[in-house]
């Protein structure tokens, strides 16, 4: 049956084009995805390097590159583009098949060709060349097309290698880049493995088998099941960007099985959430017919627990599928388990309430205990080691509490927090956090566990009563917890060991280093927000970011000061008016500031400006959030506000160093790892300002 497959890299340009031509496009590839291409014309073109390569009709003015099977069966759509550039763009280019990872690649054949006499004239004139000890044998065992082999030949230093980035195949370019940089061909190999789509390379490899090509690159291309998919695809160009896998993300998200808990982290961008959306939707598909919501996938709040449904949705086209996965996060599932046990809903003290309670408790003891103070020896030691009495509290190890009190000033505290626990309990009211530690005691208790497989998502920024919950929820075994974390994007006052609460990785923990999601320019800069310390993981080992890159490549990020609000505001609605001008989608450019005033400030200045704007919404509507927000968000192009002195890091979410000094450099790399999630939503544009004095991590 025809099969009709699509490039990653056409989503992007996709959104770009007018709605009259993309309706055009969609009726074009749906006559392929509905198998009746038989009607549209696939025009051959003269003297192209690749004779596999045609170009539809799309409009007059538009066509689309398609790459054509030789056995009729299979189509892979390359591009949209303007006639005359989409003929250009078919004549050079040549696409073939990785001899050894198998992956399919193209490259710029045209313009390869014309660096070869330039290339030849250098290499004449210089007794050595870039590549003379390594053998043939070596470059094609690393996947260098024999084509492409007389040009590599020819390199004479790694400038000239790096003038070739953008027209090789990128497993071609980075195997070069590897031995030009000294590794050995052994060394190489480990790079080039990434990009495998399996552990192992492919026993054989056809040159000829195109469809087999493209399943090995996931990252790359996708086949479009119907029309159905494939108009869903369109719809949502952005969302469906985000679901491509990377080989080594593939690799951990399709594992046939795992013994046991797993822990996957990696920056910003690397995957992880992807990865985990996959691995939910694999383990749904094994699960046997009329098993219900067998799978939990969830995460720290509501609005990622959203955004995770939404991107589900995308991934996973079958209901009945679907439907075997519960998305809720850890709140609502606590919630859920505490109101279906007692019958009653639980109550919710409210943040003001609460933060009166701590106030008076602190004034009960004469404020030499504050208010934080009282409040994070509660949540961090207490709660966090579910310790049932004062001598168990007067007995404890306080691990990451920097202030050392002695037993005399834990008693005060445990009088103090017990008055506050007393109120709540009086006036039948819990924290979020008390609910969590009283859903995991009735799973504890109960005879069979909730769910077949827990999936995590965000897994560095939960408490451990919400821990606790969640590894009651599941049974022990295999498959039983995928979760999925980076410390450098703490965001919540939570430190938690898994081991340590009785889950256990080691051996079963992978790292992604390579972020998909923005360029090197983009990411460079953001990492630099971090201050460069070392951030713990959830496995107890440190995360210094080492090998933490990106392929892709693209303009700096913008940084601009005013000398005021008003005038920044300004320059944002304008910045934003040149990227919908631009052709980005409404819904993928996104603007975030730290405080929720700020972000009424600039939602009603779009408003001013007639931009449609929304938070955390599906319409097709520039997003504006706070920087806690965004988290889990993807955009084309980010505005970052309101990075002044004054405003971050945010006085009122640092403790006071004369307090406790560990706490507050912990608050102070929280408000760091704040900043770099904002700038990490960014794709391709990052636009960061502030007003008056810059804040101190943006020098």
């Amino acid at each position: 049956m025809p099969r009709l497959s699509i490039a990653k890299d056409f989503l992007p340009g996709y959104t770009k084009l007018e709605k009259s031509v993309q309706k055009a496009v969609l009726d074009a590839l749906g006559k392929f995805a509905e198998h009746t291409h038989a009607g549209l014309h696939l025009e051959k073109l003269r003297n192209p390097k690749d004779s596999r390569i045609r170009t539809i009709r799309i409009t007059e003015f538009w066509r689309g590159v398609v790459l054509a099977q030789g056995n009729g069966e299979d189509y892979l759509l390359v591009t949209v583009l303007p006639h005359d550039k989409a003929n250009a763009y078919a004549v050079s280019r040549k696409f073939s098949v990785n001899m050894a990872i198998g992956v399919l690649e193209v490259r710029d054949q045209d313009a390869l060709d014309s660096f070869g006499p330039a290339l030849r004239q250098v290499a004449d004139a210089t007794e050595t060349r870039l590549f003379d000890a390594v053998n043939d044998t070596d470059l094609i065992r690393l996947g260098i097309d024999r084509e492409v082999l007389p040009l590599v030949r020819l390199l004479t230093a790694e400038n000239h290698l790096t003038a070739l980035a953008t027209l090789l195949p990128e497993p071609q370019y980075n195997a070069l880049l590897a031995l030009a940089m000294g590794m050995t061909p052994e060394e190489a190999w480990q790079e080039i493995s990434a990009y495998l789509a399996d552990a192992e390379a492919p026993a054989e490899i056809d040159p000829d088998d195109l469809a087999t090509a493209i399943e090995r690159t996931p990252d790359r291309y996708a086949t479009v099941s119907g029309p159905d998919e494939l108009a869903e695809i369109l719809a949502h160009p952005f969302a469906a960007w985000r679901t491509f896998l990377h080989p080594r993300q593939r690799r951990v998200a399709y594992r046939a099985s795992h013994r046991g808990p797993v822990l996957v982290s990696g920056g910003a961008g690397t995957g992880k959430t992807v990865a985990a959306l996959h691995r939910a939707a694999f383990l749904a598909q094994r699960l046997p017919v009329g098993t219900g919501a067998g799978i939990l996938l969830t995460t720290f709040t509501r609005n990622l627990a959203d955004a995770l449904a939404d991107q589900l949705r995308v991934l996973v086209a079958d209901d009945a599928v679907r439907a075997r996965i519960e998305v809720v996060n850890v709140d609502r599932l606590a919630y859920q388990v505490v109101s279906t046990a007692t019958g009653t809903n639980p109550e919710i003290v409210a943040a003001s309430r609460y933060t009166g309670l701590w106030q008076s408790a602190s004034a009960s003891v004469g404020g030499t205990l504050t208010p934080s103070f009282l409040q994070r020896e509660w949540e961090q030691v207490i709660l966090a080691q579910a310790l049932p009495d004062r001598d168990a509290y007067l007995a404890c190890e306080r691990k990451g509490r920097g202030r050392p009190i002695n037993a005399v000033t834990r008693g005060q505290a445990w009088t103090a927090i017990s008055a506050v626990l007393d109120n709540l309990r009086q006036s039948g009211q819990r924290t979020h956090l008390q609910v969590a530690n009283d859903a995991a005691d009735i799973l504890a208790e109960g005879a069979r566990a909730r769910y077949r497989h827990v999936l995590v998502d965000e897994g560095q920024d939960l408490h451990p009563a919400q821990w606790r919950l969640l590894r009651r929820a599941v049974a022990s075994g295999p498959d039983d917890l995928f979760v999925v974390s980076d410390p450098h994007q703490r965001i919540y006052d939570n430190r938690v060991s898994l081991a340590a609460l009785g889950i256990e990785v080691r051996g079963r923990s992978s790292r992604l280093t390579v972020s998909y999601r923005t360029t090197q320019e983009i990411l460079a800069w953001s990492v630099r927000m971090l201050g460069g310390k070392p951030a713990e993981g959830l496995d107890d080992t440190a995360d210094a970011l080492d090998g933490y890159r990106s392929p892709m490549h693209g303009g700096r990020p913008v940084i601009r000061g005013f000398p005021d609000w008003a005038t920044e505001l300004a320059a944002i609605v304008e910045q934003v008016r040149t990227w919908l001008a631009a052709g980005v989608e409404a819904h993928a450019i996104g603007v975030t500031a730290r405080t929720s005033t700020r972000v009424k400030d600039i939602r009603a200045a779009l408003d001013a400006a007639a931009i449609a704007n929304a938070t955390r919404s599906n319409a097709d509507a520039v997003q504006v959030g706070t920087m806690h927000g965004m988290k889990g968000m993807e955009f084309r192009c980010v505005a970052v506000a309101g990075i002044d002195a004054g405003s971050v890091p945010a006085t009122a979410a640092i403790t006071p160093r004369a307090e406790d000094p560990t706490a507050y450099e912990q608050d102070t790399q929280r408000e760091r790892c704040l900043l770099f999630v904002a700038c990490t939503r960014a794709r391709d544009a990052l636009h960061v300002s502030y007003s008056g004095a810059p804040s101190h991590f943006l020098t």
